[in-house]
């Protein structure tokens, strides 16, 4: 018993019985004794509906305006949920992010959180309340309203919890929990009980949706415990905590895929200082992240460099490198958005060898060519062609014993 805040995602908030549904999980975890803050995101589908108006309104709308108009869909399901909750006779207050006052920086579309004031939370603790909070949204020191970006309404609420130093986060979803694979792809992955905070930072990050990979670093770095868990079905559902030893036994712990990719390649650069610097600086400037980075060496001072980014972004990307290229020389531009990146991640990697060769030789069994690799400690990353994605999940999700039962 103590201080938890619950997460709901659209799917769990997608009309009103859902809603219900949620009141009566909520009133639950009250009645065992807690003090109870509850995150919410817009419906299934609004917050898409939104950002289809505002491109309807205007081909590059206001950064501004457009978090002004997107951050709508979660005022909706507070205001719903707290009026719910009151019917069922429990004193409830829902809060807006200005409200609160949850303080970012003044990136719209993809704002960071700075400091979150609690009192306004506090206060209404001690009086017995439910805080009702719109995920997603918060307030720049202009009190503009700023959104944080697709997932954002996980960051806020493992942010709330750091802040308010909560006993723990519950992420409701429509999943029971993070699995050794997409289960929609192989039906032989397992829920797993627990995974360590690194292990879903790099699965987040490699294309796994369950978590947003910003709200596994908040929850990292301040220690909250996370459990993912299914808002329909009553189940353990994953605890993300520290690791432990026992999950260094798992050589690797799962397999993960992002078709959102797309490769640039920059043909016959000149191989001196500063070019790099030159070719990346401008895309970082439009807050376009480069993924994965790869230089050929240098033949008669010049050099070929490969790099992926969103599919998403990639038409400014190309324009920007385009026009880059032409300025410090280099020969061409080619991109490719048929590309997909693999991963297999474990913290078990670190203490154990040729896990990247039963990877390769695994994917080249099966005439899968490999076009880019990253690593890291705990994660190996491959791009290859879109086409042999589901076939890639399933082959290494096998090669590495994932469908053996722990």
């Amino acid at each position: 018993m103590g201080l938890i805040v619950h997460k709901y995602g659209g799917t769990s908030v997608a009309d009103i019985e859902k809603i219900r549904n949620v009141a009566t999980k909520v009133i639950k975890a009250k009645k065992d004794g807690n003090d109870v803050i509850v995150v919410l995101s817009a419906m299934a589908g609004e917050t898409d509906k939104l950002i289809q108006l505002a491109f309807q309104a205007s081909d590059d709308p206001v950064g501004r305006e457009y978090d002004s108009l997107i951050s709508t869909g979660e005022q909706v399901t507070v205001s719903l949920l707290s009026m719910i909750l009151n019917k069922m006779g429990y004193r409830t207050k829902s809060f807006l992010g200005y409200q609160i006052r949850i303080l970012t920086d003044k990136n719209y579309k993809n704002a960071r959180i700075l400091d979150i004031e609690t009192k306004a939370i506090e206060n209404e603790l001690q009086k017995g309340s439910i805080i009702v909070v719109a995920g997603f949204q918060g307030v720049d020191e202009d009190n503009n309203i700023t959104t944080l970006g697709r997932g954002g309404s996980d960051t806020s609420a493992v942010a709330l919890a750091a802040a308010l130093k909560a006993h723990a986060c519950y992420i409701y979803t429509d999943v029971n929990g993070v699995y050794t694979t997409d289960p929609g792809i192989c039906e032989k992955a397992r829920r797993l009980s627990k995974i360590s905070y690194d292990e879903m930072l790099e699965m987040a990050r490699a294309g796994a949706k369950v978590l947003h990979p910003r709200s596994v670093e908040l929850a990292k770095k301040y220690g909250v415990p996370v459990y993912v868990k299914s808002t329909f079905i009553d189940d353990e559902g994953t605890l993300v905590v520290k690791e432990d030893k026992d999950m260094e036994k798992e050589v690797v712990s799962g397999v993960s895929y992002d078709r959102d990719q797309a490769k640039i390649t920059v043909s016959h650069v000149p191989d001196k200082p500063g070019i790099a610097a030159s070719l990346f600086t401008p895309l970082a400037q439009k807050n376009i992240v480069v993924d994965m980075i790869i230089q050929n060496a240098s033949s008669e001072g010049y050099t070929d460099l490969t790099f992926t980014v969103s599919k998403k972004e990639i038409k400014e990307a190309q324009q920007i490198v385009e026009e880059t290229a032409q300025y410090i020389g280099a020969a061409k531009v080619e991109v490719d958005d048929t590309v997909a990146k693999i991963s297999i991640i474990g913290v078990g990697m670190i203490s154990h060898s040729g896990v990247a060769a039963k990877m390769f030789a695994a994917l080249s069994n099966e005439g899968i060519n490999i076009m880019m690799i990253s690593t890291s400690e705990i994660k190996i990353s491959c791009v290859i062609k879109a086409k042999y994605t589901e076939l890639a999940v399933m082959v290494l999700h096998e090669t590495f014993g994932l469908d053996q039962k722990a």
